[in-house]
């Protein structure tokens, strides 16, 4: 009785082992980074220097502020799976800069829905008490809403994601690659 699902069985197991298989193999490499960079990658290359690149070692909101250390360590948490910090802390980035009242609570309960709510789409790890402080503050959305969250994350990443980033074959293949231009 066994005997035909078993070919059945095992295709579907070879299928999920192959579909892991590519997980695992995640590339942590600077040709992913060329492939999201803002402009064209050798040109986007060819105006970042060496002092740039290394600059972004000197803190994390040095590297957030920059188009091209934003777009390396987006490519880096890309290969951690855990681009949702960036795309949250983006997002509530450009939620204070909402003019618009009637567009504030909208643009709230999507950023809160998306990153923040209990098994959203991209949840980010935060405690239960900034939750539910964000859960709260989301009954009368303001500019600030966000900002314990936010701030949670931003230390999260910077603290854990950040000094990863420093030493990933991303940044450093990247720094080889300007010094090698200046050669």
């Amino acid at each position: 009785l066994l005997t035909p699902l078993l070919p059945h069985f095992d295709h579907r197991n070879r299928g999920m082992r192959t579909r892991l298989g590519c997980l695992s193999h995640k590339s942590d490499s600077y040709n992913d980074f060329t492939a999201i960079l803002p402009d064209k990658p050798n040109r986007a290359l060819k105006r970042l220097s060496t002092e740039e690149a290394t600059r972004w070692a000197d803190s994390f909101d040095v590297l957030l502020s920059h188009k091209y250390g934003l777009a390396a360590f987006r490519a880096f948490l890309k290969t951690e799976f855990s681009e949702e910090n960036l795309e949250f802390w983006l997002a509530c980035e450009d939620f204070k800069k909402t003019r618009s009242a009637a567009k504030l609570a909208s643009k709230a309960q999507r950023i809160f829905e998306e990153f923040i709510d209990v098994q959203a789409p991209r949840e980010v790890n935060i405690d239960f008490q900034t939750r539910e402080l964000t859960r709260r503050n989301m009954q009368e959305p303001s500019l600030s809403c966000f900002d314990q969250a936010q701030g949670k994350v931003h230390s999260l990443m910077e603290k854990d994601s950040y000094p990863r980033f420093l030493r990933s074959k991303i940044y450093t293949d990247l720094l080889s690659q300007t010094q090698r231009r200046l050669s």
